[in-house]
């Protein structure tokens, strides 16, 4: 049975079981970037990097975290602007594929509406679906270890996948509107 020590601010807790790991993981107590370690061995990796620990940060535990940051980052960035909802959007498309078919991505891409690409894995794309059915469909075609980002222009909205919790993170901060602030 495996177990992990976890290094926070150079101090060392644990060991914890695989059931504990996946519990702090859960509750959102260990990262990604979480520093893990066997007690045996004492070299410390971030969590996603650990053979036992990456399923852990991988699109299904994510998927749930995504969905719930792009609806706060819809709150307050684009507010009142509506969804495409039949109406043509203009989409930025970026993905960095490691275990998936880029053509198969490409494929849909390119399905989906007049499409280009404008280096290798990014497309521009124009198409009347939501960005939210965009991201959707294309995350079907992703494997295990790759990343979407989806940039609607038309409507100031941006969503992704699997990029890491610090990415998530930092994109958040950057992407939500801070108020402006008035001269006195």
């Amino acid at each position: 049975m495996a177990n992990w020590i976890i290094s926070v601010g150079g101090r060392t807790y644990g060991p914890y079981s695989a059931t504990q790991m996946q519990t702090f993981a859960v509750e959102g107590r260990l990262a990604a970037h979480s520093l893990v370690a066997h007690p045996e061995d004492g070299r410390f990796v971030p969590a996603s990097q650990d053979p036992d620990l990456a399923f852990l940060f991988r699109p299904a535990p994510l998927a749930t975290l995504n969905h719930r940051i792009e609806s706060e980052v819809s709150k307050t960035f684009g507010h009142g602007e509506g969804e495409s909802g039949g109406e043509t959007a203009h989409f930025l498309i970026v993905a960095d594929m490691k275990s998936g078919s880029i053509t198969a991505l490409e494929e849909e891409i390119l399905r989906l509406g007049p499409a280009y690409p404008i280096m290798p894995q990014a497309w521009v794309l124009s198409s009347d679906l939501s960005i939210g059915a965009l991201k959707n469909l294309l995350i079907q075609k992703l494997g295990k270890l790759d990343m979407l980002l989806v940039v609607d222009a038309s409507h100031d909205k941006l969503t992704w996948s699997n990029l890491g919790m610090e990415a998530e993170t930092r994109i958040r901060r950057i992407w939500i509107k801070q108020p402006q602030l008035s001269a006195a």
